[in-house]
């Protein structure tokens, strides 16, 4: 939509017709970000779950232990830095070059330490295990290639997710088929993580196709030394959080590896794969609203946590309605998908799946910290979630294996998204806002009650 003609009109037409236009974007991005998941979701499901049932528990466990074992390092690559340079791109788009090379260079240089890192930490650990430093290995030569996420950086300050979406989507599609193929060819576990590494660097090149298209190119970044160490100022607090969100999020599959056994995490993880994949709701919501709600601020502290509430409203309400049908459905959902190789895993669903509620209102939480300014917090916060998580899971994997590990996911969550807002004084608020989130669903069907009532009646 060409706007240049909007200046022309007088101030209240204008205001009117840029916040629809806004709000067009908005939908538009969502949409997007929402069929990107939804076709991975389906996708990545009907395939992945077909890879579990063809590896088996034991193969499929040493996959996802290899997978959870670099994740732990994926703070390196990223260095925390996304949602403030989301944010100072939507507030210095002048200064987009700089900040973007800047971004860059630091993602670049924190995908290599990342790598020697997973190489020498899994040749300390496991001597004698080839095949999983191999599978490491190979996996965290990804946090190199993934430095060009800087470019989605710059679509999500735009509002243009699509572009993200088609290049991740083509590359997702293309290493979908290679892995039915290989299914179908009998291929060993090493050559679905090369597909995997394979997928990525197709994403990348997508990304950089896109961004052409749009008449950026990256010849035009220039690192800034100021840029980059005020990013990392204000980052650093997050870079530690990132590591100890990372721990309590996969350290289960690493310690039910170790105390329990390959499969026990090849069980555990089929279940884990089918209740994260709903993580993509919040994360494309933020993602499209953010802007907005940074933008919001300047018409009053009202409006803006009038609209914060409404995000949290959003997030929990869409949470339940997950987690509550599928807490019953779960031993039918697990035997229809995995079979019976993978028995045990039906309960271990039903728990883990109540962590949405609590990552959906952390995610909401996490872009008013940003905004805010209160990135420390979440360094400190997550501290505690990791402690405790990594307690629980020392007390009950002994116990219950998965559903331990599960009934610890949970709660940590818990500690880190919700009950920490309660600790800090200038987050007192936002707890109150959260807690006001888990009964909206009644508010919603109060709404919807009356709204019906006063239709009936009308009639």
């Amino acid at each position: 939509m060409n706007q240049t003609w909007i200046k022309f009109l007088p101030g209240f037409i204008r205001t009117r017709l840029d916040k629809r236009y806004n709000l067009q974007k908005i939908i538009s991005n969502t949409g997007w970000l929402f069929g990107d998941r939804i076709l991975r979701m389906g996708i990545g499901l009907f395939v992945g779950v077909w890879v579990a049932r063809y590896l088996g528990p034991e193969r499929y466990g040493i996959l996802n232990y290899a997978l959870a074992f670099v994740s732990l390092f994926s703070v390196l690559s990223t260095l925390g830095l996304d949602g403030i340079v989301v944010r100072e791109l939507v507030k210095y788009p002048k200064r987009q070059n700089e900040i973007l090379g800047s971004v860059f260079f630091l993602k670049l240089s924190g995908g290599c330490l990342a790598f020697l890192s997973v190489v020498v930490v899994s040749a300390m650990i496991k001597p004698e295990d080839t095949l999983i430093r191999l599978l490491i290995a190979i996996i965290g030569i990804g946090f190199i290639v993934q430095s060009f996420n800087t470019i989605d950086l710059w679509f999500r300050s735009q509002v243009a997710s699509k572009y993200t979406v088609l290049a991740q989507n083509s590359s997702f599609v293309l290493a979908s088929i290679i892995k039915i193929a290989l299914i179908l060819k009998r291929a060993s576990l090493l050559a679905f993580v090369i597909v995997n590494l394979g997928q990525t660097i197709l994403s990348m090149i997508g990304l950089i196709f896109f961004f052409k298209k749009k008449n950026k190119s990256l010849i035009r970044w220039r690192p800034a030394y100021s840029v980059a160490v005020g990013l990392i100022k204000e980052s650093w607090p997050l870079i530690f959080a990132g590591l100890a969100i990372a721990i309590y999020m996969k350290i289960d599959q690493i310690m039910l590896g170790e105390m329990i056994g390959k499969k026990a995490v090849g069980i555990y993880a089929a279940a884990v794969h089918v209740s994260e994949i709903w993580y993509f709701i919040p994360v494309a919501i933020a993602s499209s609203v953010f802007p907005t709600i940074v933008k919001s601020k300047q018409f009053g502290e009202k409006i803006y946590k009038n609209r914060i509430q409404k995000f949290y409203d959003l997030n929990a309400t869409l949470a339940y309605l997950l987690s509550i049908p599928i807490t019953f459905l779960a031993p039918f959902i697990i035997r229809i998908l995995y079979g019976d190789a993978y028995a045990g895993a039906e309960t271990i669903f039903a728990i883990h799946i109540w962590a949405c509620l609590f990552v959906f209102l952390g995610i909401s939480r996490g872009q008013y910290l940003v905004n805010e300014g209160l990135v420390k917090f979440s360094f400190f916060v997550a501290i505690v979630g990791a402690i405790v998580n990594v307690g629980l899971n020392f007390i009950l994997i002994p116990l219950y294996e998965g559903v331990g590990a599960a009934i610890a996911t949970v709660i940590s969550y818990g500690v880190y998204a919700y009950l920490s807002s309660f600790v800090y004084p200038r987050l007192f608020e936002t707890g109150l806002m959260q807690s006001k989130a888990f009964i909206a669903p009644i508010k919603y069907l109060i709404v919807f009650g009356k709204a019906a009532y006063a239709y009936k009646t009308k009639i």
